[in-house]
């Protein structure tokens, strides 16, 4: 067991260029990276796969998918070969089955953008195996909550937790992307902020009613929810880090946040 539990991050994963022109977001995933040295395994969360039901990635050698189109030709060469851990899959379903969520194994699904793109800047060496845990479509903020507190207990293990979204995503108010950001961006951006120090889930969880902001800067909630299960996987006694980085595009926060 290592002589501290295993960190907890929400990483805004952007757009996918960010692959490709790493700037001061992905300096700061490198700064916090000196806390994934006695990691074992990443468990990692993204808004682009959601499931029917919890799926687990259990492929020894998973691929990297490029899930998007219309960008050029530079960001469909890039790889992230990392390792996968059936067996730790394995571990992860029982955990979960045994408190009640159920999860499936998926031993053909590779890692998405939303999981490779963040880790390609702070784990460029792809050292700790991966494994990818879908979103259940019929999460509620709630459930995400219960499930973050469900997944805990690996972090005593060794295995990170890394859940990655966007505090901000509008695409239709996408911009220049080094242009200044839009109004509400900036205002939901500082609202979660103070939020997550105050560990404040409550109102995290009903962003619609805590927040003027949050129709606009979410149009579909995919790319918030991880947030909710890194809060739940989180604690009190955890030090935060707050990774500010610059809003990219007008209308995407790339802010972070870690918990050790």
């Amino acid at each position: 067991m290592p002589l501290t539990s295993a960190p907890v991050m929400f990483i805004g994963h952007g757009s996918p260029r960010w692959a490709l022109s790493p700037g001061d977001a992905a300096a700061r995933l490198q700064e916090y990276s000196v806390f994934f040295n006695q990691v074992k395994a990443l468990l990692v969360i993204s808004p682009h796969w959601i499931t029917r039901g919890m799926q687990l990635t259990a492929s020894p050698e998973p691929e990297t998918i490029h899930d998007f189109g219309g960008f050029e030709e530079a960001l469909y060469q890039l790889q992230y070969p990392v390792a996968g851990n059936p067996d730790l899959a394995r571990h992860i379903q029982a955990l979960l089955q045994d408190q009640g969520t159920e999860v499936s194994l998926n031993e053909q699904r590779g890692l998405d953008h939303g999981a490779w793109v963040p880790l390609l800047h702070m784990l460029p060496d792809h050292r700790i195996p991966v494994i990818q845990l879908s979103l259940d479509a019929a999460s509620t903020p709630e459930s995400l909550v219960v499930l973050g507190a469900r997944l805990k207990r690996l972090r005593n293990e060794g295995v990170a937790i890394i859940a990655s979204g966007s505090l901000t995503h509008n695409l239709y108010h996408i911009g220049d992307e080094h242009g200044s950001p839009l109004d509400y961006v900036v205002r939901f951006q500082d609202w979660v902020r103070s939020r997550v120090i105050e560990r404040d889930i409550p109102a995290l969880s009903k962003p619609h009613l805590n927040s003027d902001d949050f129709s606009a800067a979410h149009p579909s909630a995919e790319h918030y929810l991880p947030l909710l299960i890194a809060m739940g996987a989180s604690s009190e006694a955890d030090q935060l880090s707050v990774l500010e980085s610059p809003v990219l595009y007008k209308a995407l926060s790339m802010e972070s946040y870690g918990w050790r």
